[in-house]
């Protein structure tokens, strides 16, 4: 009896989220290596050759400009390659430009292109509203995820099916499949179910994380202190001024962006160290534009413990916790997450036919 209401919860729930989880598998193999997948699209844009030091970003910024008259720049990526172009931020472009000899490589919309509307599809289903509800349901089929995932093994243990009949029937081969790719993904597909749940649910799971840890966090991302003063007649510091100053608040860090403040606005620059895998590196410092006095700086080395625990869980979800062999073993796992979807539905068509 308790065997049937597991097959028939497994059955029912696989048949509600059995396409969000397709949608999830095959987006989230393909975000495993987005910015990989942007440079291989881009070769042109993305790649330079090394000649000596980076040119200032003042520099690059009047390059920009001249190559897009009459629009300011707000904003500078830099590359984490020496091989990599420096990005140039401005109102709804993107210069590319060659950070050793300051030629412009090209400009593109700052809109969502291909990748990006990946990106979107897999986090909320490119569904965006004030209730952010594609998100909502995104989150709910990791859910789904995982209620599969235990009533699955629920369903193998008795018979612990490792290997696919050779004489089978049909039914019997996807039968024998679904198992073997089930639990030989098990746990890759908890991991993946998990911390895609945390990342979904993190309004209400990330203040338990640092409850948990005893900790808060030093910043709250989107959000930045305002400057401590906004004096009349004095000129802001230059990125290049806020760059060093943020080299100096996080000694081995290195700078990956810095925008370019409005007048009441501050400089925020991110970081990253060595050891940082994820591509956002999670070091942060806030400098005052006016004069270069650090509001607020956290590094990835001396976050609060809450904080290193929501990197970590980010950080596996999307296979940058080892680098490219991680990424790449999370990648095939997404798309193990689709031959369950396959495999399931050929079953259920096949025992229907027969």
């Amino acid at each position: 009896m308790m065997r049937r209401l597991v097959l028939r919860a497994h059955l029912i729930v696989a048949s509600i989220a059995g396409v969000f989880l397709v949608l999830l598998g095959l987006t989230g193999s393909v975000m495993a290596f987005e910015p990989e997948l942007w440079h291989v699209l881009h070769p042109t844009l993305s790649y330079v050759r090394p000649v000596g030091p980076a040119l200032p970003l003042v520099t690059l910024a009047h390059a920009a400009e001249r190559t897009v008259p009459g629009v300011a720049v707000n904003g500078f990526a830099l590359s984490v390659s020496p091989d990599l172009s420096y990005q140039v931020q401005m109102r709804g472009r993107v210069a590319y430009v060659n950070q050793y000899t300051g030629d412009v490589l090209g400009v593109v919309p700052s809109g969502p292109d291909f990748l990006s509307r990946i990106h979107q599809l897999h986090l909320r289903l490119l569904w965006r509203d004030e209730r952010d509800r594609g998100k909502t349901i995104v989150s709910w089929a990791g859910v789904a995820l995982l209620l599969l995932i235990a009533s699955g093994l629920y369903l193998w243990w008795p018979l612990k099916r490792l290997r696919i009949r050779r004489d089978g029937t049909t039914y019997q081969t996807w039968f024998d499949l679904h198992n073997l790719t089930g639990i030989s993904s098990f746990v890759f597909l908890t991991l993946l179910a998990v911390t895609g749940v945390f990342i979904g649910f993190d309004d209400k799971v990330v203040p338990v994380a640092y409850r948990l840890t005893g900790t808060q966090p030093a910043l709250v991302y989107g959000q930045s202190p305002l400057p401590r003063s906004t004096p009349a007649g004095r000129s802001m510091i230059t990125a290049d001024e806020a760059v060093a100053v943020a080299r100096a608040a996080l000694p081995g860090a290195t700078p990956i962006s810095v925008n370019v403040p409005a007048s009441t606005g501050v400089y925020t620059v991110a970081a990253r160290y060595p050891e940082d895998l994820t591509p956002g590196g999670r070091s942060r410092v806030v400098i005052d534009p006016y004069d270069g006095r650090v509001l607020a700086a956290e590094g990835s080395r001396t976050a609060p413990a809450g904080t290193r625990l929501v990197t970590l869980n980010r950080a596996i979800h999307t296979g940058d916790v080892f680098g490219v062999a991680s990424k790449v073993v999370m990648s095939l796992a997404s798309l193990l997450v689709v031959a369950q979807a396959v495999s399931g539905l050929a079953i259920w068509w096949t025992r229907r036919s027969n």
